[in-house]
């Protein structure tokens, strides 16, 4: 019989316990930073139907990258590839019994099927925060605020990260005034989007626009001075945000942008890519046939989030969720052992128990290979009298205790 492959499928990970702490380092400091804005978690499920993203989503994710199929009773189901036409959709539908303004928080995972890279990769968490109520400058503030404090959250200087705002309005009066029709606005906003990987970018322009896309570069170089994003620039160096900078070049690929639009991107010269963004999407409600709410929200994806972490030495070291490993000298103390370990976990105290009988040097060199703080042996000795010498692997030392006082031995030590 063929031996089956260890192989994860290509383009997602398996999350090994070291892996996970640091994945859920990640969620938790996310998690964390978007409460202290106000902003509760919702879910949903991760399957949508497939129309959800055929409307206002990029043509390039629902035809090459979206993981469709029909389903049993004949439906088009997609794998959610992104989480804001599903938070749409469930304010949508409780539009008049949710109170106004909503700021809502989920990390759900997401699939794209592309081609598995550096920062990219086929299943990926996504936060998504999203302020639903408030029109105008003010909400923009907040969650261009929100994201450059989930940066300095994880321990990120603005030496680290710039953030690059721009806004979909001055590129439609631009377009008024250069003179590109509506059908043609999509496909150079597109391009924009793509800027950075094409080649011969400005030929491909002028083949767009119609011989009209020189005139629209100097537009687009001109655009900085715009009033709209001189007032965000200036609301936002108020609150101390400095590394913020007018861009016209970012566009943002969804079609559902309708305003303020923003990119975070790492400084850093071996990982100088994009890492969140996010920007107003007021008309994404119309699919539903509800009133039209104002929102702004962003994303950020844990892959790219990772890469930022990673390049700039941010992420903690392993620490093991164990506090202590009983290591059992012979047969005869084992159930003593249960007991002690009892009797700790029911005063908070994480305890695994080695049922090895192995020699108590190997028990204590597995201990520290896995991290796990302090170690106490349990052979005739300790149950005769009581008492337990827990050893601290980070500094070498023991102390004979009672085993009612290990508890806060512990966590002494740990504070």
């Amino acid at each position: 019989m063929k031996k089956l492959s260890t192989d994860s499928y290509k383009g997602v990970r398996d999350f090994y316990p070291r892996d996970k702490f640091i994945h859920d380092y990640m969620m938790n400091t996310l998690a964390r930073v978007c409460e202290s804005f106000g902003y509760e978690s919702y879910d949903a499920s991760i399957l949508e139907p497939s129309e959800l993203y055929k409307t206002k989503t990029s043509d390039e994710i629902v035809n090459d990258q979206t993981y469709t199929f029909e389903d049993r009773g004949g439906r088009e189901v997609t794998l959610r590839p992104e989480m804001t036409p599903t938070v749409t959709r469930m304010v949508a539908g409780k539009v008049r019994e949710l109170g106004f303004p909503l700021r809502w928080y989920s990390i759900p995972n997401c699939f794209r099927y592309e081609r598995a890279q550096k920062g990219r990769l086929r299943e990926f968490w996504q936060l998504n925060a999203d302020l639903f109520g408030i029109e105008g400058i003010d909400a923009d503030v907040e969650i261009i605020s929100l994201d450059y404090n989930l940066m300095t959250g994880f321990g990120a200087t603005e030496n680290d990260f710039t953030i690059h705002i721009n806004d979909r309005r001055v590129f439609e009066n631009i377009f008024d005034e250069v003179g590109i029709d509506d059908g043609t606005r999509k496909s150079i906003m597109s391009l924009l989007d793509r800027r950075a990987k094409i080649d011969d970018f400005e030929s491909e322009l002028e083949k767009i626009a119609g011989g009209k896309g020189k005139d629209l570069l100097k537009l687009l170089d001109t655009a900085a001075s715009n009033p709209l994003l001189e007032n965000l620039l200036k609301r936002l160096k108020n609150l101390g945000i400095g590394n913020a900078v007018i861009d016209t070049t970012i566009v943002r690929g969804f079609d559902y942008y309708t305003g303020m639009v923003f990119e975070v991107f790492d400084t850093d010269e071996g990982n100088n890519r994009s890492i969140s963004g996010g920007g107003r999407y007021d008309g994404l409600m119309d699919l539903f046939g509800v009133d039209k709410v104002p929102t702004v929200g962003f994303a950020t994806g844990d892959v790219t989030l990772r890469d930022f972490l990673e390049t700039h030495d941010l992420l903690p070291s392993f620490a093991s969720p164990t506090d202590i490993m009983l290591c059992v000298i012979d047969e005869d103390s084992t159930e003593f052992a249960d007991l002690v370990a009892k009797g700790l976990r029911e005063q908070d105290i994480n305890v695994a128990v080695n049922y090895s009988r192995k020699k108590v040097g190997d028990q204590i060199k597995l201990a520290d290979k896995k991290n796990i703080p302090f170690v106490a042996c349990v052979g005739e000795k300790e149950r005769e009298s009581g008492e337990l010498s827990v050893k601290s692997l980070s500094s070498g030392e023991s102390k004979d205790l009672p085993i009612e006082e290990i508890p806060d031995y512990i966590f002494t030590q740990d504070a």
